[in-house]
């Protein structure tokens, strides 16, 4: 029954400043309907949806976590182009953010940021490699140097 995931939202302080944050990371503004204080923008090229929702003033946000998933070539230059961006990757797992985490059970290298809320957001990319329970979390080039020595 169920395909994909079609659409998501996000509460946010300020519309506007959260419609800047999703342009950077390239997301494509769909629509705004400003009297509802609401914008969508479209996600890759199976038209999912991220919406975003201005919460009234004295109201806290409730914070998220999603995940875009990207290509691999992608992931490993993600760090640098979210510097570029004014966005910092956020340490996760116990790991300085220095390159990408590896979550083993799937297995999926990721990295982590926040929006200007506070909502984690993730780049992720599926791996190739087998599912291991290693008992950690591992950098991905500790994830590659195990495989190809198990090979």
């Amino acid at each position: 029954m169920i395909k994909n995931l079609y659409e998501t939202h996000l509460q946010v302080k300020d519309l506007k400043t959260s419609i800047s944050f999703f342009e950077k990371l390239g997301l494509e503004r769909a629509l705004v309907i400003s009297e509802r204080k609401m914008a969508f923008f479209y996600i890759g090229k199976g038209r999912q949806l991220l919406g975003i929702r201005e919460v009234p003033t004295g109201v806290e946000v409730s914070k998220r976590h999603f995940a875009f998933g990207v290509d691999l070539s992608d992931l490993m230059k993600a760090m640098e182009w979210l510097t570029e961006r004014g966005i910092q990757p956020l340490n996760s797992v116990g790991k300085e953010a220095v390159e990408p985490v590896v979550h083993t059970w799937m297995p999926a290298a990721a990295v982590y940021f926040n929006d200007p809320d506070g909502n984690e957001l993730e780049f992720i990319c599926l791996l190739e490699d087998e599912p291991q329970d290693i008992g950690y979390v591992p950098y991905l080039s500790e994830w590659n140097e195990l495989n190809n020595s198990n090979k």
